[in-house]
């Protein structure tokens, strides 16, 4: 695995020329001819990349998914992320496609808010094949908006990093909205994993699973149903107001409620089976949900 430190590095390894300025650059994907180089293999870049990409000869690896690029879509990987590229054209002299990509440091963050806000952004961490897809209006308003970065950054001057910074956080905050559209707009979709996610945990439960591992892990259940940790837990969010750990802790209440009324089980036996080490962890979950303890909970239906 080679980790790639600098923009101007990776301009090299895609055959492009060097950025006038070294901590941000945007590049048109139609330019990009990757040099043959078992870098592509996997690597980690040590800065940020956002993608807007349409009809890309490639497949490309971030986290445990493969995509193709075969329409209108944006992505996004966040620094320290392992990723591989796997070129499909025969001739890698041909183009691979067409869109932008812009390429930023966090140095170049540095000092402003948006070093802070940029880690807020969730959709850094999904997996590519969680790439956000555009309506032709909003697909316009992302290339306008890369247009507009593209012609500040060939004049570097003092005011070119506020000016660049402004557009960045206007993009993000676009795709922050455009996010929450897709979750709703492809609600089949993501009802669909929901419906997966409760039966993984009435299993996890039914099976008794918890008393030999523990509570389910929000990265285990994401790994099952093949997406990732922030998207499961944005769209969980979106759909229905509360996030993965939430949702895990909403099943682990119903579990118990059942065993509480239909078994004569111990509190303390209960935690047990619910993964608990400590039946005083369970009491205080549970009172926090119910407002009541689970013995309180039982008495009331004696």
């Amino acid at each position: 695995m080679q980790t790639i430190n600098s923009i101007s590095q990776f301009h090299r390894l895609l055959s492009l020329p060097d950025p006038l300025h070294p901590l941000v650059s945007v590049v048109h994907v139609e330019d990009i001819r990757p040099v043959q180089n078992v870098v592509w293999e996997g690597f980690f870049l040590n800065f940020y990349t956002i993608s807007l990409k349409r009809n890309v000869q490639a497949k490309s690896k971030y986290g445990q998914s493969y995509y193709d690029f075969d329409k209108g879509v944006m992505s996004f990987t966040a620094p320290r992320q392992l990723q591989s590229h796997v070129m499909l054209a025969d001739d890698r002299q041909k183009e691979i496609g067409s869109g932008y990509v812009l390429l930023l440091h966090p140095d170049f963050l540095l000092q402003h808010p948006l070093a802070h806000k940029i880690l807020t952004f969730g959709y850094f961490d999904y997996s590519i094949s969680e790439a956000l897809h555009l309506s032709v209006q909003e697909e316009q308003d992302m290339l306008d908006l890369f247009g507009k970065m593209e012609r500040e950054c060939a004049h570097i001057d003092m005011v070119t990093q506020e000016i660049v910074l402004s557009q960045i956080d206007l993009l993000l905050n676009y795709c922050n909205r455009f996010y929450q559209r897709q979750f709703i707009t492809r609600k089949p979709v993501n009802c669909d994993l929901l419906s997966r996610l409760d039966q993984l945990l009435n299993n996890y439960f039914d099976e008794n699973k918890a008393m030999h591992h523990g509570l389910p892990a929000v990265k285990d259940l994401a790994e099952q149903l093949k997406v990732s940790q922030r998207y499961l837990s944005d769209m969980a969010r979106v759909l229905t107001g509360q996030n993965t750990q939430q949702l895990i802790h909403e099943k682990l209440i119903e579990k118990a409620k059942e065993r509480l009324t239909t078994t004569h089980l111990s509190v303390s036996e209960i935690a047990y089976e619910l993964g608990f080490e400590h039946s005083q962890s369970f009491n205080k979950l549970f009172k926090n949900k119910t407002n009541v303890t689970p013995l309180e909970f039982r008495s009331s239906f004696s």
